[in-house]
C-alpha cells in the first residue's frame, strides 16, 4: 500500500547530535551548569512548528517574541494577545511568504516593527569569533536571543536556506543549540558552532547577499505609538529610493531659495504610492458581549496616541506644512495621502483591516472585497470621554462579527449620539504624516541646501532636540525603520527558503 508524503527525516549526526539523544542530554547537562543555557527554558516555553513549509523565519521570529513576553498591542484570538506567524504581516502578505519564504532583512525587519530590539548582522559583516561572543552573550542571558539564518548543506540535512533560533551553547564542546522550527522534519540539535557559521556564511541565491544572524531583545519602551512604516505594499520600495536617493537631490536645486520653495518642491515629486508607505495605527478589537469601555491598558494606549498627535500639531514644521498644503493655488493641494477622511470612512477601512487580522484573510483588503455590511458608527460617551466606534465585518461562511475602532476623541463625544459624522475625532490627516515623515528623513538629507541661511532655518525645524520625549521616541521608531528597509530592499527578489 503506498503511502504519500513524508515522515519526517533521519538526523544527520555525525555531525548534528540529536537534542533528546543520550549524547544530547549530557551536553546540555554540563551546559546547564555551565551557566549557557539561561534563555532556553523560556524559548523552550513557547517553542513551536512552523505551520507551513516556508514559515520558519516567521516561526522562529514568533517563538522568540513570545519568549521575551513582548506585547503584540493586538489580540489574537478571543480576548488574547499573542505573537502568531499569521500576525507577522506588516512587511509581507502571508501568501507571498507562503509561496516564496522570506529573506533575512525582512525577517529583521519585522522583529523590529513588532517591537523588538534587533542587531542584526550579516556573515561579511562578522566573523566566527565574534558570532561565538554574541551566542555566548544571549544564552547565558534570559533577555536576549538569537537566530541564525543558514544553509542546511553544511550539516548534510535535506533543503536549503532556513531560520531557527539557538536554544544554548556548550563551551567544552563549542557546539550551538538548534531549536529547529522544521520539528516535522528534524528535532532539536547540537552541532559545532565553526560549522553553523560556516552555514551561516553562505550567499542566499535568490538576492545575491549573505545570510547571517539577529540578536533579538526587549526595548525599554513601546516602540511606536502611532505611526509605522509598512513595506507590504510592492510600491514602498519606489518611496523608499525617493526619500533616500532623490531628495538629497532635490535639495540641491536652485531655486530652492526658501524652505517653503523647498517643501513645495518634495510635495510636488512625492510619488502618488507614499500613503502606503507610512501610516497611522489604528486599534481595532472584537466587540465583547457585555463590555462596551475600554480596559485601562486599552485607555492608556489612547492617551499615548493623542498625546503624540498634540505634540506633532504642536511642531512649527506641522504650521508651516498645514499651511503650505492648504494653498489653493499650488498644484500639490491632493496629497498623496488621500483627502482627509470622514469618521465613517475611517471605520469602513478600518474594519476591512480588522478583518483581515481577525479573520486571518490577507486578501481581503488585497483583493478590495466589500467586507463591511454597511458603515455603522455609533460613539459611546462615558466618564472618560473615551470613543468606541463600531462596525461590521464578514468573516469566514459568510457570518458576520462586530467590532471596535478605538480612536482617540476630542470636544464633546455626546455629540455623536445624534449624529455620528459630527464627532471631533484626533485622527492624523495628511498634513500630520507629511510633518513626521519630514521628521523621520536622516539629518543628512538635507546636507545639500546650497543657502547656508534656508539650510540654517530648515535644521532648526527639523531638529528633534527640543521635541517632547514622547515624539522623541516616536521619531527615532521611524528612523530605525527606515534603516531597516533601506537594506531590505533585495526583497524584491525575494527567493524561496523552505524547511
Amino acid at each position: 500500500m503506498a503511502v504519500a508524503g513524508l515522515y519526517r527525516r533521519i538526523l544527520p549526526s555525525p555531525p548534528a547530535i540529536e537534542f533528546a539523544s543520550c549524547d544530547g542530554k549530557r551536553l546540555f547537562s554540563e551546559a546547564l551548569q555551565s551557566g549557557t543555557m539561561e534563555g532556553f527554558f523560556r524559548l523552550i516555553s513557547y517553542f513551536q512548528t512552523q505551520s507551513e513549509p516556508a514559515y520558519c523565519g516567521l516561526a522562529s521570529l514568533s517563538v522568540v517574541l513570545n519568549a521575551l513576553a513582548i506585547d503584540p498591542g493586538r489580540k489574537w484570538k478571543g480576548p488574547w494577545r499573542w505573537f502568531d506567524e499569521s500576525m507577522l504581516d506588516c512587511c509581507e502578505p502571508l501568501e507571498k511568504v507562503k509561496a516564496e519564504g522570506i529573506t533575512f532583512g525582512k525577517v529583521a525587519c519585522l522583529a523590529h516593527c513588532a517591537g523588538a530590539k534587533v542587531e542584526a548582522y550579516r556573515a561579511n559583516e562578522s566573523n566566527l569569533e565574534d558570532f561565538r561572543k554574541h551566542v555566548i552573550k544571549c544564552t547565558t542571558s534570559e533577555d536576549c536571543h538569537v537566530i541564525a539564518s543558514y544553509h542546511r548543506r553544511p550539516f548534510q540535512q535535506t533543503g536549503t536556506g532556513h531560520f531557527s533560533p539557538l536554544g544554548g551553547y556548550h563551551a567544552g564542546k563549542d557546539m550551538a543549540l538548534i531549536l529547529d522550527v522544521a520539528r516535522f522534519k528534524y528535532p532539536p540539535h547540537w552541532v559545532p558552532l565553526s560549522l553553523l557559521w560556516e552555514a551561516i556564511n553562505t550567499v542566499d541565491d535568490a538576492t545575491g547577499l549573505p545570510r547571517g544572524f539577529m540578536l533579538i531583545s526587549r526595548l525599554p519602551k513601546a516602540p511606536s505609538l502611532l505611526y509605522t512604516l509598512s513595506c507590504r505594499d510592492d510600491n514602498w520600495v519606489k518611496v523608499a529610493k525617493y526619500l533616500r536617493e532623490d531628495v538629497p537631490k532635490l535639495v540641491r536645486s536652485e531655486t530652492v531659495n526658501s524652505v517653503q520653495a523647498l517643501f513645495s518642491l518634495l510635495f510636488r515629486t512625492l510619488p502618488s504610492s507614499a500613503g502606503d508607505f507610512i501610516k497611522w495605527v489604528v486599534e481595532v478589537r472584537r466587540q465583547e458581549e457585555g463590555v462596551s469601555s475600554l480596559s485601562p491598558e486599552e485607555r492608556e494606549r489612547l492617551n499615548w496616541k493623542e498625546e503624540v498627535l498634540c505634540h506633532v500639531r504642536g511642531t512649527r514644521l506641522f504650521k508651516l506644512v498645514k499651511e503650505l498644503l492648504s494653498d489653493p493655488c499650488c498644484s500639490y493641494t491632493k496629497s498623496p495621502f488621500g483627502n482627509d477622511s470622514s469618521l465613517q470612512e475611517i471605520v469602513a477601512t478600518a474594519c476591512c483591516q480588522g478583518a483581515a487580522l481577525l479573520t486571518g484573510n490577507p486578501h481581503i483588503m488585497d483583493q478590495k472585497m466589500s467586507c463591511c455590511k454597511e458603515t455603522c458608527v455609533n460613539c459611546v460617551q462615558s466618564n472618560t470621554d473615551e470613543t468606541i466606534v463600531s462596525g461590521t465585518i464578514v468573516v469566514l461562511g459568510g457570518n458576520e462579527q462586530g467590532v471596535d475602532v478605538l480612536l482617540p476623541v476630542s470636544g464633546n463625544p455626546g455629540w455623536c449620539g445624534s449624529d455620528p459624522g459630527s464627532c471631533v475625532v484626533k485622527y492624523p490627516a495628511s498634513n500630520d504624516i507629511l510633518t513626521v515623515l519630514l521628521l523621520a528623513l536622516p539629518p543628512s538629507t538635507w546636507s545639500g541646501v546650497r543657502d547656508h541661511n534656508v539650510l540654517d532655518e530648515l535644521l532648526s525645524l527639523l531638529s528633534t532636540d527640543t521635541l517632547p520625549e514622547l515624539l522623541q521616541l516616536e521619531i527615532l521608531h521611524l528612523r530605525k525603520q527606515m534603516l531597516y528597509l533601506g537594506g531590505c530592499e533585495e526583497i524584491q527578489m525575494n527567493g524561496a527558503i523552505l524547511p
